[in-house]
């Protein structure tokens, strides 16, 4: 994966609204109206950044009727916590454990 694709998943969680949609999700499945209410934003709002996080692959989306359910993806997840861990590691931290 690139660094175009890395930023774009970084980019996914810099907003406080995605932020607060992620924690809210922590619990498990929700709809999107309950995210709309919990949220107080338009529904467009909303699925601007449900686009957002379903295509940085940390959320999943499916349709049931005319609503849409969220969640958070585990394996997006794992993904996204490997990638930071890549650019967040250095040597600086075998120093400390050589001695």
């Amino acid at each position: 994966m690139g660094y175009r694709e890395d930023v774009k998943k970084i980019k996914a969680l810099a907003d406080e609204n995605r932020l607060a949609i992620m924690k809210s999700l922590q619990h498990g499945e929700k709809c999107g109206c309950i995210l709309l209410e919990e949220l107080n934003i338009t529904q467009p709002t909303l699925s601007h950044h449900m686009k957002l996080l379903c295509d940085s692959e940390l959320v999943i989306g499916r349709k049931e009727g005319k609503w849409m359910h969220y969640s958070i993806s585990s394996e997006g997840v794992k993904a996204f916590r490997q990638m930071i861990a890549d650019y967040v590691t250095c040597d600086c931290e075998k120093v400390g454990k050589e001695l």
